[in-house]
């Protein structure tokens, strides 16, 4: 593709809680939640007029919670606010913005929206700079290269100087047909539910509160999000889902999305909400769990077949801390046979709760208790798994 993303421009990675009225029917999108199209025409410079629109096609119905709200078909106009073509000194440009949404059955609304990248570079750079511009400049490669500053007038003259030297390629913009661009909306959106959701789809958009603490939890269980887990999508929130999915190659737009969500070991397919580990973590947890048994039974001087010390004197602590953290271990084995197993995503979620309550027996009887700091620590590390189940 002989064109490249260029320019900074304000983003929110994602967006605010989404408020709607399900009597009503009627769903905000708010403003930075960012939709992919893909053009139904190519752009290119050598011919490209200011004033030219265009359309991006939506591939994959979008949902918010529990509601489809722009169907598969829908499609995106754009419109080209500046066009230049390249000279034998500098390359060809192209400005878009998108001002409507049609809807798969002819409907169609006003929007605001600016183009922006999925590139974990490029966005960086765009969030850098709230007051300049993408633009698409010829010959740098395709959308997901570098991206470089535009410039913060709509002046024409003041946009080209801003590109400066990264125009010096001399060639046009050529965006073939089918090529996806990310819409990043300016302004917030009231649409229309069109229908409940009939199971988790990859696309639907996850902004309801109970979604977005356990997206935290589990993002701040991967080292992502270190702030306050509070059900709310701000900037840090965002943020971290944006820099998760780039890592673990998702589309990366900083919308909770389904695909977002199942990575992450949310539940999504249910009425229970909550979140579960993922396969991998949940093997994790009960080897620690079955790590931290053997050497508890040796303080406390308990023989493999069961049989306490005769020559020690027990305290009810100490018999508290073995009944629950035997059960713990045991608890924690059941927990990942269920959700290996799959199938039942509720199941999975409360199981989850199950299996916090019994840390928390552990949690009782700790203080009570003759252990080593050597057992505590350890109990602390495998508590620490427990973060993106907990309060659920």
């Amino acid at each position: 593709m002989q064109y490249r993303l260029l320019g900074i421009a304000s983003i929110a990675l994602a967006f605010a809680a989404t408020s709607q009225s399900a009597a009503q029917g009627r769903i905000v999108l708010p403003a930075g939640t960012v939709l992919i199209g893909r053009t139904t025409t190519a752009l290119q410079s050598a011919t490209a007029q200011a004033g030219q629109t265009f359309e991006t096609n939506i591939d994959e119905s979008v949902g918010v919670d529990e509601y489809t709200i722009i169907p598969a078909g829908s499609r995106i106009r754009g419109v080209i606010t500046v066009a230049r073509p390249a000279t034998r000194q500098q390359s060809g440009v192209i400005e878009v913005v998108f001002d409507q949404l049609t809807f798969a059955d002819g409907t169609s609304l006003p929007i605001t929206g600016r183009l922006t990248s999925t590139d974990s570079v490029e966005r960086r750079q765009i969030k850098a700079d709230p007051n300049s511009h993408v633009v698409l400049v010829g010959g740098r490669g395709g959308i997901g290269a570098a991206i470089a500053g535009a410039g913060s007038s709509k002046s024409t003259t003041n946009i080209l100087a801003a590109l400066g030297s990264m125009l010096s390629e001399g060639r046009n913009v050529d965006v073939p047909a089918g090529t996806p661009l990310a819409v990043e909306l300016d302004r917030a959106v009231t649409l229309r539910g069109r229908g409940r959701l009939a199971g988790a789809e990859a696309s639907t958009i996850y902004t309801a509160t109970d979604r977005v603490r356990a997206a935290q939890q589990a993002l701040a269980q991967k080292n992502y999000y270190r702030g306050t887990v509070n059900g709310v999508l701000n900037d840090a929130t965002r943020r971290a889902l944006f820099q998760y999915q780039v890592d673990n190659r998702l589309s990366a737009t900083g919308n909770l999305d389904g695909r977002t969500a199942r990575s992450l070991g949310l539940s999504l397919g249910g009425s229970v909400s909550g979140a579960a580990l993922s396969g991998e973590s949940a093997t994790t947890l009960r080897r620690d769990a079955d790590a931290l048994v053997a050497p508890l039974r040796t303080e406390l001087g308990v023989s493999s077949t069961g049989r306490l010390s005769p020559n020690r004197t027990y305290a009810q602590g100490d018999l508290d801390l073995w009944f629950a953290v035997s059960a713990f271990a045991d608890n924690a084995a059941i927990y990942e046979q269920i959700v290996r197993s799959g199938g039942n995503p509720d199941a999975a979620v409360l199981a989850g709760k199950a299996l916090v309550n019994a840390a928390r027996r552990v949690d009782t009887a700790l203080p009570s208790a003759r252990t080593s700091a050597q057992t505590q620590e350890a109990w602390t590390r495998v508590r620490r798994q427990l973060v993106t189940i907990e309060n659920q």
